[in-house]
């Protein structure tokens, strides 16, 4: 049982890149990243989730 599972966690650890990949285009040329998507801000108001260009809401 214990082989198994070492087995099991060298081959998830093998699998996973160890770093990120540049960014490359269709014909696999490198090419500049986009940037990042910034991250979405909700609001409340009164308690409840609304949209943040209601009069009142908050950053949460």
């Amino acid at each position: 049982m214990l082989k198994i599972l070492l087995v099991a966690a060298t081959l998830s650890l093998a699998s996973t890149p160890v770093m990120a990949a540049p960014c490359k285009d269709a014909k696999g040329r490198f090419m500049k990243c986009p940037p990042a998507k910034p991250v979405a801000t909700k609001c409340r108001l009164n308690g409840k989730f609304a949209k943040c260009g209601t009069p009142g809401a908050k950053p949460a």
